[in-house]
């Protein structure tokens, strides 16, 4: 079985992350398949919305760890990069559905998407300082932008967690709702996105995020550099290491 599932239906993808095993963690092989489902949808005029979602119990739990450590430099080859470039100047609109966890880029993804909904167990974190390392995915700027500095700090600098209520309070998620009507709500949504003239919602998203565009690429570019050598440092190896050993 695939550890990405795409369907096309009405107009929308639908991704489906599908490692339960891995409590769906990337792996370099599905950040290749992410960006390329991404890239086929922005070149087919009948794909109108992107659907995101994981499990009942788990959007995402970020990196794998292991699998990332032995995927090589961070440059403009990496899946890891490739994917973030792509999310970040994807021009149609994407929707998160989120339950149960969501950890680094499992949280920090979110930021790139135009609507989030998020079920009642949905548990948010980005824990890079406690790693060692430094927030990735254009996070350092979107975040501050979307909620505050001083809330911002809260969450990148100490990587507290924060639950579905506070994520909806700050803004990070539209709605929150049961874990048994996430997949409906986020569905029924894409089906009104979809219905919707598709020039007229591509380029409201593009004004939109016309004046943070760059911003956000040069800062995704800033970020790679510095979490590139904070990963091959002495604090973050044995931060990674301790981590196995739990």
């Amino acid at each position: 079985m695939s550890e990405i599932s795409q369907r096309i239906e009405q107009g929308i993808l639908r991704i489906t992350l599908n490692r339960p095993e891995k409590k769906n963690a990337l792996n370099q092989q599905m950040y290749l398949q992410l960006t390329t489902a991404l890239q086929q949808a922005a070149a087919d005029d009948k794909i109108l919305v992107v659907l995101l979602q994981g499990s009942t119990d788990c959007f995402s739990a970020g990196n794998d760890l292991q699998d990332f450590l032995g995927s090589g430099e961070l440059n403009s080859q990496h899946p890891t990069v490739q994917f973030l470039y792509q999310l970040a100047q994807f021009e149609k609109p994407i929707i998160a559905a989120v339950a149960g966890l969501a950890i680094g880029i499992g949280t920090t993804a979110l930021l790139h998407c135009d609507l989030v909904y998020a079920a009642d167990n949905a548990r948010f974190q980005m824990p890079f300082t406690p790693l060692g390392l430094c927030p990735e995915a254009g996070s350092s700027v979107l975040l501050p932008n979307l909620v505050g500095y001083q809330r911002a700090a809260q969450y990148l600098l100490l990587g507290e967690p924060f639950c579905a209520a506070d994520a909806l309070q700050m803004g990070l998620v539209n709605q929150v709702i049961s874990t048994g009507e996430l997949e409906q709500l986020a569905w029924q949504k894409a089906l009104k996105l979809a219905s919707l003239p598709a020039s007229a919602v591509q380029s409201s998203k593009a004004l939109l995020k016309r004046s943070s565009k760059t911003l956000t690429l040069d800062t995704i570019a800033a970020e790679l550099v510095q979490f590139q050598a904070l990963l091959h440092g002495v604090e973050c190896q044995q931060r990674i290491a301790a981590f196995f050993k739990r």
